[in-house]
């Protein structure tokens, strides 16, 4: 039966009873994780977030022994009750374990109440749980108490904290911003909210705090932070979710390098404070031209070689009609190098042209150098001995190579052979978690044209200024302007990003007009923030973090699942509250909604009736 605590004050967490004297009094509390009865004497492990602490429970005469009542409260102790124990701080005599902090330690126990019973849980309590996720996600409270969990959720908040406390040096404002806002149907789809107050309309939820911190730009908070909430009903993968958490950020008076830099310290502070590795600054910097030509990505993993190879010139004349195809139709022939990968079996190059297929490619070319030198090639049968030479030498390669090549428009193939080096690299389990390469992308292109749309689209958002050389180029060839935006990338994985945002009113004006925007569009969905640019507003710039991307990577996790407390599944719902759920008729009648069957709910209804 449950007790309450009666006056009982913890004195140390599990783990902290390391710093307490030999021989000194403590009370601990936390959760039962083993208990194994010796006859006379029963060995508890007590865990709570700090770690496991070993507790002995010994009857006999005198001070350092528990009395028959707490021997028998020990004996009926079971995996995640809740205790709070007294006792004494002893050394383990010859038997050490070196896997605890306490492991030199033990407590034994003189006073205990147990606080609360548990009933036998779905799976076991334990670091590297082999459960499937859908049911640790169910269980999430349960979840939430393994060792390895806990270690992420607490270095989860040493993060923000050490984000907080150097941007607070640095003299920036942690100021937050609304999250009901109106709708701006530019990007990924809003998450709405109905207004009861004023039917018929919504809120949005933020995607990020954009417009709201370039306000406070005009208003002279010349540098604000905020660890900001955002939502994006979007297609889910292993590092989305539908709500996420940015590090937010706005300068004033500042251009592309300032950003960097005060960045690169901010980062290089983090990863000392809470791993203790040493981030080497100034980083490495790229174009996005120079990312795309060499990786075949715009947030490149640099950690590996296996760059792309354009051999356009070098196949211009051979007569292979997958090549031929591409360069007449203004595309490009591209190839990478696997090192010592020739005699990889035919099955497993399937398997990589299955991958190339599913990245737009209609296949793909190779050219496996054995390691007696003879070739196996799907394409050289179409040219010269001169020609397959060439190219070979072109592709640097060696007896044991394999080349792959992919032939279409550039946009194609940088994709294809983009994710065939991370393919490649992952099967040969060269890439280390622990290995960080930062890398900033810069100048990126100011738009991009949507097929879909016949127009010309932003790559980031209408707001982001042109490199100042390429202004004239916004009205006579807007495709080849590029813009002051630039990335963070760490291993392939996009940490965040950023621009210099525009604050002439006439190029903001030419902006929205190669978007296809018309001044009384533009102020309908952004005239607040293009009536506050009349009142003087400064040159400024920003960057946001994905803080779960971020942990995510520095605690060597799989998914941003892992450093989330309580995460959404691929659909966007909550395997533990079971979000989203219907709601009371009462409710959408005061929101004056009504909900309308889909064709297969109403065949549903049918067949049940």
């Amino acid at each position: 039966m449950a007790e309450s605590m009666q006056g009982m004050k913890r004195t140390h967490r599990c783990a902290e009873v390391v710093n307490a004297p030999i021989g000194s009094e403590v009370t601990v509390m936390g959760w039962v994780q083993k208990n194994r009865n010796k006859g006379g004497i029963i060995f508890v492990d007590l865990r709570d977030r700090s770690g496991i602490l070993q507790v002995i429970f010994e009857q006999g005469e005198g001070d350092k022994y528990i009395d028959a009542e707490g021997f028998a409260k020990a004996e009926k102790l079971r995996s995640e009750f809740v205790v709070a124990i007294t006792g004494t701080i002893e050394k383990r005599e010859g038997a050490e374990n070196t896997n605890l902090t306490t492991g030199a330690l033990e407590l034994r126990a003189t006073y205990v109440r147990i606080l609360a019973e548990a009933e036998t849980p779905p799976f076991p309590i334990e670091a590297d749980s082999k459960t499937k996720e859908e049911l640790r996600l169910k269980y999430r409270y349960l979840d939430l108490r393994r060792p390895d969990i806990q270690h992420n959720i607490m270095f989860r908040s040493q993060v923000t904290q050490s984000v907080r406390d150097f941007l607070t040096k640095e003299g920036f404002l942690e100021i937050e911003t609304p999250i009901l806002n109106r709708s701006t149907p530019e990007g990924a789809r809003d998450y709405l909210v109905p207004s009861r107050v004023h039917p018929g309309t919504f809120y949005a939820l933020p995607q990020s705090p954009q417009l709201f911190k370039q306000i406070l730009m005009c208003s002279g908070y010349d540098r604000y932070f905020q660890i900001a909430k955002c939502f994006r009903d979007e297609d889910l993968r292993a590092d989305r979710q539908p709500e996420f958490t940015q590090i937010d950020m706005e300068l004033s008076f500042v251009d592309v390098d300032d950003v960097i830099d005060v960045n690169e310290r901010l980062i290089q502070k983090l990863f000392k404070d809470t791993l203790n590795v040493d981030v080497q600054i100034p980083m490495q910097r790229m174009t996005w031209q120079e990312a795309m030509d060499r990786f075949g990505s715009d947030k490149p993993d640099v950690r590996f070689g296996m760059e792309l190879c354009d051999v356009s010139e070098t196949v211009k004349d051979v007569e292979f009609a997958v090549f031929k195809g591409a360069l007449e139709n203004g595309g490009s022939v591209r190839g990478i190098n696997a090192k010592g990968q020739g005699e990889m079996p035919r099955k497993k190059i399937d398997a990589l042209v299955d991958v190339a297929k599913t990245y737009g490619a209609k296949g793909l070319a190779y050219i496996a150098i054995q390691n007696d030198g003879t070739i196996k090639s799907s394409f050289t049968k179409f040219l010269t001995e001169e020609q397959t030479k060439a190219l070979v030498e072109k592709m640097e390669g060696e007896n044991g190579d394999l080349l792959l090549f992919a032939a279409d428009k550039n946009k194609v193939v940088w994709a294809v052979l983009g994710a065939l080096r991370l393919e490649i690299a992952n099967q040969l389990g060269i890439l280390k978690k622990d290995d960080y390469r930062f890398l900033w992308v810069t100048e990126f292109p100011l738009l991009e044209w949507s097929d879909e749309e016949n127009r010309f689209q932003a790559m980031h958002h209408p707001f982001t200024m042109p490199m100042d050389e390429d202004l004239p180029l916004l009205d006579t060839d807007p495709g080849k302007v590029r813009a002051k935006a630039y990335d963070c990338v760490l291993n392939g994985v996009e940490l965040g990003g950023g621009s210099v945002r525009i604050h002439q009113g006439d190029v903001q004006e030419r902006m929205f007009k190669e978007l296809g925007i018309e001044t009384e569009a533009a102020y309908e969905k952004f005239g607040f923030l293009l009536n506050a640019f009349k009142y003087g507003v400064p040159p400024h710039a920003g960057l946001a973090f994905g803080l779960d991307r971020l942990v995510m990577l520095m605690v060597e996790a799989d998914n941003i699942r892992e450093v989330i407390a309580f995460p959404k599944v691929k659909d966007a719902s909550c395997l533990m509250s079971d979000a989203p759920n219907v709601v009371d008729a009462k409710q959408l009648e005061e929101l004056g909604i009504g909900i309308t069957a889909t064709e297969e709910d109403a065949k549903l209804a049918a067949e049940e009736a």
